[in-house]
C-alpha cells in the first residue's frame, strides 16, 4: 500500500529534531532505521502529517566508553552493535540479544534505540536493556534527562518519551569478572516476534551464584524483570536443581498476552523453561 501523504523533515542534530518535534507535536514521527514506522505507514496504521529524518545525527550513532559503562547511541544500527569491540568485550548480553533481531537485512537498516523507542514487549532488546539496568538519555525541549529502562516502557507500544522529545542514547554497565550471559529465545521462525524470550545475565562466586539479572521478552504488556527467581537465585548453589526451582518462580508478577501464538499459561510454561535454560547457559553448566 502507499502510505499517507505527509511533509518532510531532515535533522542533523538533536536540537533542530527537537525542535521540530515541538513545532508540530503529535502530527510528526521520527524515522531512524524505519524498520518499525514504514510498515505502519504502508499499511497506513500511522498517519503523520510530518516525518524527521534523523538519519544524518551523527551525534546519535556509535558506542562509547564512560568509566565502568558502555553508551550506545540510539541511531547505531544493530549491526554497527554486533560489530562493535567494546561490546563484544563488555556486554556480551547485548551482543547475544542483538544476534536474535529478525534477520541481517532488517538489522543492517534498524537502529538500537528505535527498537527500544518503539517499545514492543516482543522485541528482544528491551529485555536485555531491563536485565541490564540501562538508563536512557532523552532530551526535550527543557533540556536532557536520564530515565532508568524500567520506567522507561509504560505500555504495550508506549513508553515515557513524550511528542517532543528523543531518546538520544543509552548507557548499560559493563559486566565483569565472574558474569555469564546468555539469551534463550522462543519463535515460530527466523525472522518472527519471539512468544517468549529470556535474557539472562548470572555472576557466579566459589560455586553459588552470586548475583542474577533476568528480564522476560512478552510476558506482559513492558519487558519485565523475573524478581521472583532473581532473588531465589541470590547465594543459591550453580547446579540444575537450585536453577530449576528458582526459574519456576519467573512468571510470577507477569501479565502475559494471549494471542493467536499461544494463550497465557503456554508462556507462563515458556517462561520457566526458557528461563532455567538460559540461567542454566549463563551459569556455564
Amino acid at each position: 500500500m502507499i502510505p499517507a501523504e505527509f511533509d518532510y523533515v531532515k535533522a542533523t542534530s538533536v536540537d533542530q529534531a527537537v525542535a521540530a518535534l515541538a513545532e508540530h507535536g503529535d502530527e510528526a514521527k521520527l524515522l531512524g532505521g524505519g524498520q518499525s514506522l514504514l510498515p505502519l505507514l504502508r499499511l497506513r496504521l500511522s498517519y503523520p502529517t510530518v516525518v524527521i529524518d534523523i538519519c544524518k545525527v551523527d551525534e546519535m550513532r556509535g558506542v562509547r566508553e564512560e568509566g565502568d559503562r558502555l553508551v550506545v547511541g540510539a541511531m547505531t544500527t544493530h549491526d554497527e552493535v554486533l560489530k562493535s569491540g567494546l561490546v563484544q568485550q563488555h556486554l556480551p548480553l547485548l551482543l547475544e540479544t542483538t544476534q536474535t533481531v529478525a534477520d541481517p537485512a532488517v538489522r543492517h537498516k534498524g537502529t538500537f534505540g528505535g527498537a527500544l523507542a518503539h517499545a514492543d514487549p516482543a522485541g528482544d532488546l528491551a529485555a536485555a536493556a531491563v536485565a541490564l539496568d540501562a538508563t536512557m538519555t532523552i532530551a526535550g525541549p527543557n533540556g536532557r534527562r536520564q530515565v532508568g529502562a524500567g520506567e522507561f516502557f509504560v505500555d504495550y507500544l508506549q513508553s515515557v518519551l513524550e511528542p517532543d522529545e528523543v531518546l538520544v542514547e543509552v548507557s548499560m554497565p559493563k559486566l565483569g569478572e565472574g558474569w555469564g550471559v546468555h539469551y534463550e529465545k522462543f519463535h515460530r521462525v527466523a525472522q518472527a516476534w519471539a512468544i517468549v524470550g529470556v535474557a539472562a545475565a548470572v555472576k557466579r562466586s566459589n560455586g553459588s551464584i552470586a548475583e542474577a539479572r533476568i528480564g522476560l521478552t512478552n510476558m506482559g504488556s513492558t519487558p519485565v524483570r523475573a524478581r521472583a527467581t532473581e532473588q531465589a537465585l541470590a547465594g543459591a548453589s550453580a547446579d540444575a536443581g537450585a536453577i530449576k526451582a528458582a526459574a519456576a518462580k519467573a512468571d510470577e508478577g507477569t501479565d502475559p498476552p494471549v494471542d493467536l501464538n499461544g494463550q497465557a499459561d503456554y508462556r507462563r510454561h515458556l517462561a520457566q523453561v526458557l528461563t532455567a535454560r538460559a540461567v542454566t547457559k549463563a551459569a556455564g553448566l
